[in-house]
């Protein structure tokens, strides 16, 4: 079914379903908070921001991308850092459960990086992330497992951890003769204009917010762009090809998560040697039907799950 490998943040989620009056108090309070659908990297929180939990689940867009591809079918390996505090959340027996190869994660001397989820009455969400342990993935530890990564079909990367190492990274797959297909995530959006320019990055997947305020970066970039636009149709452009695809009705509970279980699927399927079609819409059927459970990962779809739905 093909090689898997995601780069990339590892979190613990902090789910909080909030009222619109209470979203709006904290958009006014802090102005970083983010916009709906929107992730906003906070390196240092306030003291003062602690909201109370509903749910503390696991997350992480590099994580949640890698057990999406997995469930999709890809033999799957995740490359990141956690920290001394992993043991307490179960993070890496989460991922080996979920059929992803956990051997090579890391462990920092800081806490196991956090994501505070915000969830809308409509189920839409606001996202805040701190780094933490994120912020230890360095060149070494990219170089110590650029095996890994030189060797899979399909490499999966997003802007949660340090942007140089990985900056680095793909400078190194431009020169090989052969490397894997690399999708960026590019979310959060801001810093992540260095990776943009890379030869190395095949596929872009912004949502709407991230694809506005990368306007100008993207007129230079020249790779397949899949825009994800929530229940509205999705637009790929590759080069002068372009096509849009239907997402399916659901009820959504939740969309947090939906973009990387999207991710997740179509790296496993073009590993998979499906066409740019059929892997978009099979990515977009089963990111929608994630939405239909609460929590990133929870409603998760196995790929015999999608092709039902897709037959119904």
């Amino acid at each position: 079914m093909g090689r898997v490998v995601s780069l990339g943040s590892i979190n613990v989620d902090h789910v909080r379903r909030a009222s619109d009056a209470e979203l709006a108090s904290l958009a006014e309070r802090y102005d970083w908070f983010p916009r709906q659908g929107q992730t906003v990297r906070v390196e240092t929180l306030p003291d003062e921001f602690a909201p109370d939990t509903d749910e503390i689940t696991h997350g992480g867009k590099g994580a949640n991308q890698a057990v999406a591809a997995a469930a999709a079918g890809a033999t799957t390996t995740m490359l990141g850092v956690v920290g001394t505090d992993h043991e307490r959340f179960g993070v890496r027996p989460a991922l080996t459960d979920a059929g992803v190869d956990a051997d090579r994660v890391g462990v920092a001397d800081a806490p196991t990086g956090a994501a505070y989820v915000f969830v809308d009455p409509s189920g839409d969400n606001r996202i805040v992330v701190n780094p933490g342990a994120n912020a230890a993935v360095d060149d070494a530890y990219v170089d110590a497992h650029y095996d890994a990564v030189r060797d899979a079909d399909c490499l999966l990367l997003q802007n949660e951890i340090p942007a140089e190492p990985v900056a680095a990274l793909l400078d190194d797959l431009a020169a090989e003769s052969t490397r894997p297909t690399v999708i960026l995530d590019p979310a959060p959006p801001a810093g992540v204009d260095p990776l943009l320019g890379r030869d190395a990055v095949d596929y872009l997947t912004p949502n709407e917010g991230e694809y506005a305020a990368l306007a100008d970066a993207l007129d230079a970039y020249d790779g397949v762009v899949v825009r994800k636009r929530g229940g509205d149709p999705l637009i790929v452009t590759a080069g002068d090809d372009r096509f849009t695809v239907d997402p399916p009705t659901v009820d959504p509970a939740d969309t947090t998560g939906a973009g990387d279980v999207l991710n997740g699927y179509l790296a496993a399927r073009l590993a998979a040697s499906a066409s740019l079609r059929d892997a978009v819409e099979t990515a977009v059927v089963a990111g929608s039907m994630a939405t239909r459970t609460a929590g990133a990962r929870a409603g998760i779809p196995t790929l015999d799950e999608v092709r039902a739905f897709r037959t119904e």
